[in-house]
């Protein structure tokens, strides 16, 4: 994945094209050792395109350089009950070449007016669910995640969820390390894992005493040790079914859930930058045997710890 093309259509809602630009369009800082990818923004038109919130866009491009593209994100827009037909055509052409398409927000709706929502898996804002669903039964839309990866096609939810989209692809192209230091230049989350609710009642501060903020810091530090939802409530001073309600509200997951995807995280760490077994591995962070830790790797990552390292390995 080298070359990327961003469409952007008149309306073009302005985080969602800035969000694409944070993640593909950054030059070279040799601190992170970041990929640089061939990144271009393309309209219909070339020129004049107007923006969504009083300013508008100057775009020197045309759709003609989509075929160039491993990569097509089609940009959000305002009017998109009304996809364009010339925009899901040449989304369609290069999905039939290979190449991997993605669309957060209201652009799925270009997706499903191009056909690529059919019989798949796929999101949008949670406000729009119902429409995406009714104006495309054959769509499998799921209301209640940040994203989801369904073959070559990734779709997002609204806003935010678009940098998770982006992170987490970029995390299965390029590594944990490289999704890692792109997500610390942004000064955001570096994984947010699609299963998670669209709806989170509370943010979680980094510190508050109030909060499972502190709680959750301190899990990342002690994975290697017993987490189960007893031991963690009474660090939290809580009963453990007012713990686990709580602990929902305030992520979006399960405990254990939680507590299993922050194990995966860390095991990706060290099999990119360390040479440990995976026996190893799995004590270290927590899953006790190889076993475990290749059940649960792979259900997430969809290859097993030693493909993973081959792949990935500094």
């Amino acid at each position: 994945m080298r070359n990327v093309v961003v469409v952007v259509q008149d309306g073009a809602e302005p985080f969602g094209l800035g969000s694409m630009c944070e993640v593909w369009a950054e030059p070279y800082h040799p601190d992170d050792d970041n990929p640089v990818f061939d990144f271009k923004v393309a309209t219909p038109r070339p020129g004049r395109v107007r923006g969504a919130s009083g300013f508008d866009l100057h775009v020197e491009h045309g759709l003609d350089v989509v075929a160039e593209a491993d990569l097509v994100c089609v940009c959000p827009k305002r009017d998109y009950l009304d996809p364009s037909p010339e925009v899901a055509a040449v989304v369609r052409a290069a999905y039939d070449r290979g190449a991997t398409i993605f669309a957060h927000c209201t652009a799925a709706f270009v997706l499903g007016e191009a056909g690529l929502l059919d019989g798949r898996r796929c999101t949008t804002h949670w406000r729009h669910v119902d429409a995406l669903a009714e104006r495309y039964p054959e769509a499998k839309v799921d209301a209640d995640v940040l994203y989801v990866h369904d073959g070559p096609v990734v779709t997002g939810a609204g806003s935010a969820a678009g940098l998770d989209a982006a992170l987490h692809l970029l995390r299965e192209t390029f590594g944990a390390a490289t999704a890692a230091t792109t997500a610390r230049r942004m000064v955001v989350p570096p994984h947010r894992d699609g299963g998670q609710a669209q709806f989170i009642a509370h943010a979680v501060p980094d510190c508050d005493a109030e909060t499972l903020g502190p709680l959750l810091t301190w899990i990342v530090e002690h994975l290697g040790e017993d987490l189960d939802v007893e031991t963690l409530a009474r660090r939290a001073l809580m009963s453990p079914r007012t713990f686990a309600r709580r602990f929902r509200a305030e992520t979006g997951a399960t405990p254990h859930a939680w507590v299993t995807r922050q194990r995966v995280l860390r095991a990706e760490q060290l099999l990119e930058r360390s040479d440990k077994p995976v026996e190893w591995i799995a004590t270290e962070v927590g899953f006790g045997n190889a076993a475990t830790l290749r059940h649960h790797f792979s259900r997430v990552r969809g290859v097993s710890p030693q493909q993973y390292r081959r792949q990935f390995a500094c």
